[in-house]
């Protein structure tokens, strides 16, 4: 994605936030909900199947689950995230559920204005994240009511909806149109801003930052009157800069960066982009925005795509960044000769635009090749075969191995799926050598021994792709096979793209000389507050953090929410609360969505 105009700036001082969330998938959505001032509490009428659990939760009744000790509600407790907060959040919004059950949530929700937080969510599509670029024909993992979100029952949206055997799973189609509604019911679409590609996220540190300090002469520390509340995290600007920052747009985002780059962005000259960038900086002294930084902001630059071509650049200066991304930006690759050729393709969906192409592919079109054994890979060998299509599907372990996604699913929900998981352990190709050569001699096809549908081919590697539509394999014994085909689908997984990030964001994972996986190195965070071990003030949640899916992704939203509305609580205690009304920082909301801010 190009940058464009990324060092714009407006006019007046960028806005400044308590939290930006980029992502607006469910992680960045259920965060959201839990800012805008909705609260959990023990549902006095409810009773939890955990007797443990629940005689804790009797403690403090009369308290919000966000004020509690979320390590010692977590203890003990056991389920499919290595994350404590997840299973807690989980267990009280689907008791039992791993058993089997569907016992009601036994949590209570009140919308109390003073636990409301001002936040910017940004996506770069509409509420829904990656739901929306998903097949629409396919059935999620999770069960419908898994995939919901607080406070709006799914079935409640999607009713009448039932598919025998797998009544339960929803389609994408069905999941992303949820959760676009979700923020329309619970009126979050304020704190949204839609087609918004975050292109920098930086940390503004005291007396080191050349852009606040250097440029323009300010000094380190504050000017006199002016506060210095950066403890726990939090900075805040004054109160006459709250009261007079009412300039926002209807989300309070596009309008005001669109008057700043009207008034001067672009790629100007190189003296015209400094003085912006000073005037910019000038008002950042003069309308309150802390400059004795003891923690430093976020700078979180990028731009909005608007209607047509246009795009607007925006600059927010942020007290606590939360990753919300998910994992799936970037596809994994084999790293082999050819992957780059136009046949190779990486994601599922291309396989259905080629299917839905007339005379692209068909019954008698040469195999399609397939490259994974997870759950995406089985996707497209389902597609292909509903549509007559052959298919040769490689993997690198062996078909009965037990880590395999298909042990853990129950055949009668998931009964497609064990059809994909039966093909691969009884279709397998001929153990007869079709070549043992090297690699640079010339090897025969093998279509001969392969099944009419589908063959699957446990233990192979691809070696190569050839210009010529061929494939070269190689078996764990070193038998070299070659096929011919029209379409392969390399379908390994995928990484985050935290390009934004300085060193891609590398630093924050477990071990940071590895690139940052959902599943081999995620994100390295406090388990109670998700905030990130390596940088304070910023946070991360969903499958970077390990929680691919929708029923655990919620907790991280919880122990975010409940980690920075602690550190309010503990602000508002020594008196450090400035704004009260108003939007945030010089750039206000005129919709009031900043009001009982603290910025």
């Amino acid at each position: 994605m190009p940058l464009l105009d990324e060092s714009s700036l407006p006019r007046d001082c960028p806005p400044t936030v308590p939290v930006v969330i980029i992502g607006n998938g469910p992680s960045g959505i259920c965060l959201s909900y839990l800012l805008s001032g909705y609260t959990p509490y023990l549902d006095p009428a409810a009773v939890h199947p955990n007797p443990i659990l629940y005689h804790k939760l009797q403690e403090a009744k009369h308290l919000p689950i966000t004020e509690q000790n979320l390590e010692y509600l977590s203890e003990g407790l056991e389920g499919r995230s290595e994350n404590p907060v997840a299973v807690l959040f989980d267990t009280l919004l689907h008791p039992n559920a791993d058993l089997g059950f569907e016992f009601p949530p036994v949590l209570q929700w009140r919308l109390e204005k003073q636990h409301h937080i001002p936040h910017l969510v940004l996506g770069k599509a509409t509420p829904g994240g990656a739901w929306h670029a998903m097949e629409g024909s396919m059935l999620t993992i999770s069960l419908g009511i898994w995939m919901e979100l607080p406070g709006v029952n799914y079935r409640d949206i999607t009713p009448g909806k039932r598919r025998s055997m797998t009544k339960d799973r929803a389609t994408p189609e069905e999941i992303s149109s949820y959760y676009k509604n979700y923020v329309k019911l619970m009126g979050l679409q304020k704190n949204f801003a839609d087609n918004a590609y975050v292109t920098s996220v930086q940390k503004l540190h005291r007396g080191l930052d050349s852009n606040l300090g250097k440029e323009t002469g300010i000094e380190n520390g504050t000017k006199t009157g002016q506060r210095n509340g950066t403890e726990n995290g939090f900075d805040y600007c004054n109160q006459k800069a709250t009261e007079n920052g009412h300039s926002g747009s209807e989300n309070g985002f596009s309008n005001g960066f669109k008057s700043g780059t009207e008034n001067g962005g672009g790629r100007g000259k190189a003296g015209e982009e400094e003085n912006r960038r000073k005037r910019s900086i000038d008002g950042m002294r003069e309308n309150g925005i802390p400059q004795g930084l003891s923690q430093g902001l976020w700078e979180v630059r990028g731009y909005q795509q608007l209607q047509g071509d246009a795009h607007v650049p925006f600059c927010v200066f942020a007290e606590n960044v939360v990753l919300a991304t998910g994992a799936s930006d970037s596809p994994a690759r084999l790293g082999v000769e050819g992957e780059d050729l136009p046949y190779v393709f990486h994601n599922v969906r291309d396989l259905g635009v080629a299917v839905n192409r007339h005379g692209k592919l068909g019954p008698a079109s040469d195999p399609v090749l397939v490259v994974g054994a997870g759950l995406s890979a089985a996707d497209a060998v389902l597609c292909a075969c509903n549509h007559s299509i052959s298919v040769l599907h490689v993997f690198r372990k062996r078909a009965d191995d037990p880590s395999l996604i298909f042990k853990q699913l129950p055949k009668t929900l998931y009964p497609e799926y064990h059809r994909v998981y039966h093909m691969m352990c009884s279709q397998t190709c001929s153990a007869s050598p079709i070549a043992n050569c090297g690699a640079s001699q010339a090897v025969p096809s093998a279509s001969s021994v392969l099944f009419p549908d589908y063959t699957s081919f446990p233990e192979h590697c691809v070696l190569s792709f050839q210009p010529d539509m061929r494939c070269l394999l190689r078996g764990s014994s070193g038998i070299l096979r070659a096929f011919k085909v029209s379409m392969v689908l390399v379908l390994i997984g995928t990484y985050p793209n935290l390009f934004f990030l300085k060193e891609q964001g590398q630093y924050l994972g477990l071990d940071p000389s590895r690139p940052i996986s959902c599943r081999q190195n995620p994100v390295d965070i406090n388990p109670y507050t998700f905030e990130c071990s390596a940088e304070p003030g910023l946070f991360a949640m969903g499958p970077l953090v390990g929680d691919n899916f929708v029923r655990f992704i919620k907790g991280g939203a919880l122990g975010i929410a409940s980690c920075l509305l602690k550190r309010l609580k503990q602000i508002k205690k020594k008196g450090k609360l400035i704004a009260d009304e108003g939007g945030c920082g010089r750039v206000g909301r005129g919709d009031g969505r900043g009001s009982g801010g603290f910025v």
